[in-house]
């Protein structure tokens, strides 16, 4: 069985953005009643849906993907191309959103995640279907990013946590519902489904925010900071390449590996020179002067890397060691959902009452590194009971502080550096998860091949599984003699335990961090104007 730790400037003057009357001026701060608002939040939750709910159905359909397109061998790249593309695109879109206005380019960023979405339906080969991931990865790496960018424009700080604590549903929703439609359109009707649905689902998005959403738009002369946007994807590539490729294509210590670490180092290097020289840098330095948008871009990072220890894991010691489904592995991750809602609908209101937040990233890591303690002593014979009381744990802790960090940036930051500030953010959490996901993918692949030979008879037969090599479906795995069957089980919850364990460094290093994020009282409609 082959492991995928994927499978998962001048103003001149002020207008109103709509897509359906002709440009009026208008003043730059509007009021708006709660029902308009929950209007334009649902649409915006509909675009980030799109996202999320991309990650989740895909996985499910791999499998079936590669076997009828022939392409076994490139199978990770149909998920690595959309979050490279996603993820170089980030930074670039909040700049754009800055300079031309959210709403014009989150449709944009839509109609590319449609587009994408369509050729990957139809893709003939896996050659096709890798890069048309890769225009859909265009499209999705606006789709976060400008919908809090959004929210940031719309409501203000005060009562931003009351209406961004919605948001942590679209993560719970698309965890659930990923797996099942997953499962459904690849068994009855056809892998493609997983991209159509998008269509319904992204047209919807369009059309209600081309009808409700009327943002207050600067019109602005600028020059875009094409040499950094280059540099900064190319070692973003360089970096990604060496998580995806590094203990699996070539090993951590091998030329490739460690030369393309150096080429993203040394061209993030290049980026901060021309960052610091550019009449309008992709992403200002002078942002990192402010000391909550540094600790906050560095706790989002964290947050990325450990979130990948829990969300994408457990699904995976649920399908390889009880032998669950994967859409039955999905619905078990209802009580970590449940606690995630919970807690991000429950701390934004409070944020929102009190004007406070700092107490919640701080609560929220030591929760979380509560639950991969927790977690850390997973065996074979954990009832799901136990496991489910684990997963409301973890799920508190994430929903503590997920959108903390994006809310301190756009109360810190000056109204014209909120689409640049969010996207920072953004673009720190998904390279954070993409480290994760090659760190801890590396831990269970490495921790699993020491366990295999604690735990398999020596033998001839079995020597090719003790080094690591288990190239056979988990179908495959249940047909395997007992003994054997029963060792590699072992093996892998032993391997799982390890890794929930070496998450508990990296959710401390989070707490600590979180302990220097500074309180600043959250900006009412008055103090924005």
């Amino acid at each position: 069985m082959t492991w995928n730790p994927f499978k998962h400037a001048k103003t001149q003057s002020v207008y109103a953005e709509s897509s359906a009357l002709p440009e009026v001026e208008t003043p730059i701060e509007e009021e708006r009643d709660h029902r308009e608002i929950m209007v334009i939040i649902g649409a915006l939750m509909l675009g980030m849906l799109l996202a999320a709910l991309d990650q989740t159905i895909v996985s499910t359909a791999l499998p079936r993907i590669a076997s009828d397109l022939n392409g076994l061998s490139q199978l990770s790249w149909v998920a690595t191309a959309y979050l490279l593309t996603s993820a170089v695109v980030t930074p670039l879109y909040g700049k754009i959103s800055d300079l031309y206005g959210s709403k014009r380019i989150f449709m944009i960023s839509i109609i590319i995640f449609l587009i994408g979405s369509v050729l990957s339906g139809i893709a003939q080969n896996m050659t096709q279907l890798i890069l048309f991931r890769g225009v859909q990865g265009l499209g999705g790496g606006g789709l976060f990013v400008l919908a809090l960018t959004i929210v940031g424009e719309v409501v203000t700080p005060r009562q931003r946590g009351r209406y961004q604590g919605y948001f942590g549903a679209v993560f719970g929703i698309s965890s659930i519902i990923g797996p099942l439609l997953g499962g459904f359109f690849t068994d009855h009707l056809s892998w493609r489904w997983i991209f159509y649905i998008n269509i319904p689902l992204g047209l919807l998005a369009l059309t209600t925010i081309a009808a409700k959403l009327h943002l207050p738009v600067r019109r602005t002369e600028h020059r875009i900071d094409f040499l950094g946007a280059s540099v900064l994807t190319a070692s973003t590539v360089c970096l990604l390449l060496a998580t995806v490729w590094g203990g699996n294509t070539y090993a951590w210590g091998s030329t490739q590996i460690l030369s393309l670490f150096g080429a993203g180092a040394a061209l993030l290097a290049v980026f901060v020179v021309i960052e610091h020289y550019a009449a309008e840098p992709l992403i200002p330095l002078r942002l990192f002067k402010n000391d909550i948008f540094r600790v906050s871009v560095l706790l989002s990072g964290l947050s990325g890397i450990v979130m990948f220890a829990t969300i994408i894991f457990l699904p995976e010691y649920q399908q390889l060691v009880r032998g669950d489904s994967a859409t039955l592995s999905g619905l078990l991750l209802l009580p970590l959902v449940f606690g995630l809602l919970t807690a991000s609908i429950t701390s934004g209101r409070l944020i929102t009452k009190t004007g406070k937040y700092r107490i919640f990233p701080i609560v929220g890591t030591l929760t979380l590194t509560l639950g991969l303690w927790l977690f850390s002593h997973i065996t074979v014979t954990t009832s799901q009971w136990v496991l489910s009381g684990w997963m409301l744990v973890v799920g508190i802790g994430i929903g503590l502080f997920m959108q903390v960090m994006t809310l301190a940036v756009q109360n810190s930051v000056d109204r014209k550096d909120i689409g640049t500030g969010t996207s920072t953010v953004v673009f720190f959490r998904s390279m954070g998860s993409s480290f994760g996901a090659a760190i801890f993918g590396s831990i269970l692949i490495n921790r699993l091949t020491v366990h295999l030979r604690e735990t398999l008879p020596a033998s001839p037969a079995t020597d090719h599984l003790t080094g690591g090599s288990l190239n056979f479906s988990a179908a495959q795995l249940a047909q395997l003699p007992p003994v054997i069957h029963a060792g590699i089980i072992e093996a892998f919850a032993r391997a799982f335990a390890d890794l929930f364990l070496w998450g508990i460094p990296f959710a401390l290093v989070a707490f600590v961090v979180s302990l220097f994020l500074r309180e600043q009282q959250l900006r009412g409609r008055a103090e924005e104007v």
